[in-house]
């Protein structure tokens, strides 16, 4: 499957995935933390060497693992990748395409207000 493909998938079905309440709060903060992450890490091991780096590492994996706890109170789970390299290309779409667009559509705000 194509990148744009797998954005396509998972932009069809993105707001039925993204309706618990808790879930929304968590990932309205913890999708910047991972940008804040990754471009922390690119920086760091542009600049300043690998081990720096590992703090934006760091920061990215805390933010996955948020989502990953705000993803199991839905009803709708995430599609299962079976391959690394698969979950690496869902898990940037989702981080810098699809929940951005999410926000920007006005669909994060609309689940929010119906959710309980």
């Amino acid at each position: 499957m194509s990148f744009e493909s797998l954005l396509h998938a998972q932009w069809s079905d993105y707001a039925e995935h993204h309706r618990d309440r808790v879930n929304l709060m968590i990932h309205i903060v913890a999708v910047p933390l991972f940008w804040i992450g990754a471009l922390g890490a690119i920086g760091d091991l542009l600049f300043s060497g690998v081990l720096y780096a590992l703090s934006g590492i760091l920061w990215m994996a805390l933010a996955l693992f948020a989502q990953g706890i705000g993803h199991d109170r839905e009803a709708l789970q995430p599609v299962a990748q079976d391959n690394a390299w698969k979950l690496v290309q869902a898990i940037a779409a989702e981080q810098f395409i699809n929940f951005p667009r999410f926000v920007f559509s006005g669909q994060w705000w609309k689940n929010l207000q119906a959710s309980t």
